[in-house]
């Protein structure tokens, strides 16, 4: 195993960057005098921009880690989560952007009131909060964490947790939503050159594809896993992997609200699609590291690695890179980690803000306003530094995310999706799906994992939640009134709302067609999966 140890030079490069970073918060901060300023970036945002800062927020540190380290021990079908995400970013570009973009709304919560009424506007603003510290921003610094530890093992991890979202919160707080877009976009690019040395490097010393598959079961290889596999059975990919997907790119407001920044709907879906096409290549450069770390540290060998597989991608990092290239490379961690914390952190403060303050205080200035919402960042970074410890309950940091979004996601995923395409579905109707969708997700998680009644798959449990949820919407919404349809006509979609678009699109130049440029990605998408079926 190696030594993991820091020469001086890799403390200087990470310092340097953390030094960057930071002072990009603080120079954006003399802009943010208005609500739209510091939550919305102005509503200026262009695609590259959208785009980085989608792929930086989400590919974390917790996903570096987390993919590495599933790869390690369960095989590559971690990626079905990536490729997946391009066919959901798609269909939010397609069906869903264009009515966030009209409405001129800040949070998802606010189209949920437009659409409804206020009562699951503050609902889901809740579970939306609650989700972006307990999960996102709570996942990324326990990543961060992580490898503190493998560095200065005597280091508590709740102390490395602070540090990092002291760290994360400052420009987050300063600069607002500009600060976060335009460190992310820096981070996507450093993150980008992390992952690329890593996995040439560790292909380096595997030799050869035979060497990968000499080590390595079969199954591992594969993307598309048997309908009773444990890990990832093939019928999850629509009952699970696309529905948390489209929870996470459809609806979060860690993700939308780089979107709703933008200048105009064009570059909003040109930022949706350029996110899709940072994530092709992602099997390369952050998946099948762990599968060549299987060759070097054999599981059967390295026992400590198979029991903590959250550890393969810090071990590779400092065992295989030079002195130098390793601080580059800890500083894009450190990027990754940053780029997740800002986001759901600015994410969390612009729920509160407006959808609470704004709503109690009608009248309350810009100032005031930018003012609470820095406040809300600080108070939500410390909860998210205290709950971060407490992910070493879980096997493995991925088994984490991906389980909690599974209950917690389908009631949202039933209400946008009916919302938008049910001209028939009431407020009523929205509110109990809701809260029907979640007690029906509270019951089955107690039953299965406090009682032990039943074990099913993970992956199969947001399709029961969603046709709950569904089915509470459809006959809550017939039993009761009828929206009224002109208020409900700016908020949901019909065939001359797809004709405008294409009439749109019709007209700009080939390669700024968002049809064609779609298409181009799902051919990229059919090649890998052709590559590793």
């Amino acid at each position: 195993m190696p030594q993991f140890e820091l020469q001086f030079i890799d403390l200087v490069m990470v310092a340097l960057y953390i030094l960057v970073i930071v002072g990009i918060g603080f120079y954006f901060s003399r802009e943010q005098k208005s609500t739209d300023d510091y939550f919305l970036a102005g509503r200026s945002l262009t695609w590259g921009l959208i785009g980085f800062s989608l792929y930086a927020s989400n590919m974390s540190t917790s996903s570096l880690v987390g993919m590495a380290g599933e790869a390690y021990s369960t095989g590559i079908a971690v990626f079905n989560y990536e490729w997946m995400a391009v066919v959901v970013l798609i269909i939010f570009a397609l069906f869903f952007l264009p009515f966030y973009l009209r409405s001129q709304i800040f949070t998802m919560p606010e189209f949920l009131e437009r659409r409804f009424d206020e009562r699951s506007r503050y609902y889901f603003s809740v579970v939306t909060v609650t989700g972006n510290i307990l999960i996102d921003t709570a996942g990324a610094l326990y990543a961060g964490a992580l490898v503190i530890q493998l560095i200065y093992p005597e280091f508590p991890m709740w102390q490395s947790v602070v540090i990092l979202a002291v760290l994360s919160g400052l420009y987050t707080i300063a600069g607002g939503l500009k600060a976060v877009v335009y460190t992310d976009a820096i981070q996507a690019v450093l993150l980008l050159m992390a992952s690329v040395a890593v996995s040439w490097i560790a292909w380096e010393q595997v030799g050869s594809w035979s060497a990968v598959q000499e080590a390595t079961p079969p199954e591992m290889l594969s993307l598309i896993r048997p309908a009773t596999d444990d890990v990832l059975p093939w019928p999850g990919l629509i009952t699970g992997v696309f529905l948390l997907g489209f929870y996470f790119w459809g609806t979060n407001q860690f993700m939308v609200q780089r979107t709703l920044g933008a200048k105009n709907l064009d570059h909003g879906r040109w930022g949706a699609l350029f996110a899709g096409l940072l994530k092709v290549p992602v099997i390369f450069i952050m998946v099948l590291p762990g599968t060549f770390a299987r060759v070097i540290y054999s599981p059967e060998t390295y026992e400590a690695l198979a029991a903590r597989p959250d550890m393969v991608f810090p071990t590779l990092l400092f065992d295989l890179l030079p002195i130098g290239v390793r601080g580059l490379i800890l500083a894009a961690l450190v990027a990754a980690i940053m780029s997740s914390v800002d986001s759901t952190l600015n994410s969390a403060s612009t729920l509160v803000t407006m959808d609470f303050v704004k709503k109690l205080k009608p009248n309350a200035s810009n100032r005031m306003l930018v003012v609470t919402g820095r406040i809300t960042t600080f108070v939500f970074m410390l909860l998210a530094a205290a709950w971060a410890p407490l992910i070493l309950n879980f096997p493995s940091l991925w088994q984490y995310l991906q389980n909690v979004l599974a209950y917690l996601s389908p009631p949202v995923v039933a209400c946008f999706v009916m919302g938008l395409f049910w001209s028939r579905a009431n407020r009523h109707s929205a509110f109990a799906g809701l809260i029907v969708g979640h007690a029906a997700a509270i019951s089955m998680a107690v039953m299965q994992y406090g009682l032990g009644l039943f074990s099913i798959q993970f992956l199969y449990i947001p399709a029961i939640l969603l046709a709950i949820s569904v089915t509470t919407i459809i006959v809550v919404s017939l039993m009761g009134e009828e929206p009224d349809p002109d208020q409900v006509a700016e908020y949901t979609w019909t065939p001359a709302t797809f004709r405008e678009q294409v009439a749109h699109v019709n007209r700009l130049p080939w390669y700024q067609n968002f049809f064609i440029q779609s298409a181009v990605l799902l051919g990229l998408i059919a090649i890998v999966l052709a590559m590793f079926w």
